[in-house]
């Protein structure tokens, strides 16, 4: 029973960092982590999910690659899952660990950073995004919901599997930005519209709390903060959404 004792154990977000594993719950995220190189340790299946052809097909494929698939029962499965309304498949798999040292720094970058985002589903939203914009990675600082939370997971539909998110502190953010002579931008409903300006070619972007916006601490490092315009009476946009059109309309 040891892989369901993990499982239990991995829907705290220290047991996630101490054992630097993560879960992916549900027969889609479970699929694309199977195409991904990270490492799977385990998988939990149910009797249920077994049954049916493309569950049943995946836990197949999984145990034809070595990865220990423990049939456990709905009671067992529920106690280990996330959703209100489970699949009947998980996965336990090994976090890639990128860092910011380990980014690759071309001519154009773009970097998305996220300051305090604690919707799992945004902040999963927000990668997704990201990944699809052709952002070179997402940094997401302190008091953002941790990045291999089961909802994050889910929500962003596999794309932190091959696209790199990473943990970082302001300190570490702005050295890597220092060092690498990447601008920073912030985003704001009073900033300036971003039809006035002309974005570098290496420059992060940083979406702020959903309530709160952007911090005291990260608006102070920003050379500029430009904004979206938007139709009279509305007041602001979801974070992800502003950060989607953002990326789009800043892209190299």
């Amino acid at each position: 029973m040891k892989w369901l004792t993990v499982a239990r154990d991995l829907k705290r977000r220290k047991a996630r960092e101490r054992n630097g594993l993560f879960v992916a719950e549900g027969v889609r995220t479970v699929e694309e982590l199977a195409r991904s190189p990270l490492v799977i340790e385990a998988a939990l299946v149910t009797e249920r999910a077994l049954a049916e052809g493309r569950s049943g097909t995946l836990a197949a494929t999984l145990e034809q690659r070595g990865v220990p698939v423990m049939r456990v029962t709905d009671a067992e499965f529920e106690s280990a899952a996330d959703t209100e309304h489970p699949q009947g498949i998980l996965a336990i798999a090994r976090q890639p660990g990128h860092s910011l040292a380990g980014l690759a720094v071309r001519d154009t970058l773009r970097l998305l950073v996220l300051d305090a985002i604690q919707d799992p589903g945004n902040v999963g939203t927000l990668i997704r995004t990201a990944a699809a914009a052709g952002a070179a990675a997402v940094v997401a600082l302190p008091g953002t919901v941790d990045i291999w939370n089961a909802k994050v997971v889910r929500s962003a539909v596999g794309s932190h599997f091959g696209f790199p998110v990473i943990e970082a502190t302001p300190a570490e953010l702005q050295a890597f930005l220092a060092s690498h002579q990447v601008s920073l931008w912030g985003t704001d409903a009073g900033g300036t519209p971003l039809e006035a300006v002309k974005p570098p070619m290496r420059l992060a972007i940083v979406v702020g709390n959903e309530g709160a916006g952007l911090s005291d601490a990260l608006r102070a490092l920003c050379s500029d903060v430009v904004s979206l315009p938007m139709a009279p009476g509305v007041e602001s946009l979801n974070v992800a959404v502003a950060a989607g059109i953002t990326l789009y309309a800043l892209r190299p």
